[in-house]
């Protein structure tokens, strides 16, 4: 609640963006990258080639590790609660201060589940593609569609704000 309206919160369901699936890929390739120096580490670095079910599982994993690990980073919900406190904000049901901080951390981690496995979901496109169609070579993968689409939004956005301007009599027009 602010000023006597309800408003909301602006969560993102991803909040991390593109950022787990990069640094998953460069953790899940460093065992061949050792590989390539390290001759006797061969046979375990052939474990997480691309289709194994270990390399499913682990970069799964890993994305959503780095999902929450950067969220954690980015996110700080004592900022959002003392800036609603400051504004005159509040969760209705939520005392201001430290269960504040506390609530909007718990909603924030619950958001960031489904938003992990569907970075995940996205990521592993390529790979399921190279497994089930024997491909060799996927032109795009899943951090390229979600910048794409990340794009493709935005300019939407910014579109769709400058039409509203046209329409907007300010003093300067006749």
């Amino acid at each position: 609640m602010y000023a006597g309206a309800s408003t909301y919160i602006p969560v993102k369901v991803n909040t991390a963006g593109v950022i787990p699936i990069i640094f998953a890929a460069s953790v899940i390739f460093f065992p061949m990258i050792l590989a390539n120096f390290f001759p006797s580490l061969e046979g375990f670095a052939s474990n997480f080639s691309e289709g194994s079910i270990l390399y499913f599982v682990t970069y799964t994993g890993l994305i959503i590790f780095f999902a929450y690990f950067y969220t954690a980073i980015i996110f700080d919900p004592f900022e959002l609660a003392d800036n609603l406190k400051k504004y005159g904000g509040f969760i209705p049901g939520i005392r201001p201060g430290m269960p504040t901080t506390n609530y909007i951390a718990k909603v924030v981690n619950r958001i960031n589940l489904p938003g992990s496995i569907y970075l995940a979901v996205i990521a592993l496109i390529p790979a399921i593609m190279f497994v089930q169609f024997g491909t060799a070579q996927v032109p795009i993968g899943g951090a390229a569609i979600l910048i794409i689409v990340g794009v493709a939004l935005e300019t939407m956005r910014q579109i769709e704000s400058q039409m509203q301007m046209r329409h907007y009599e300010g003093f300067l027009s006749k």
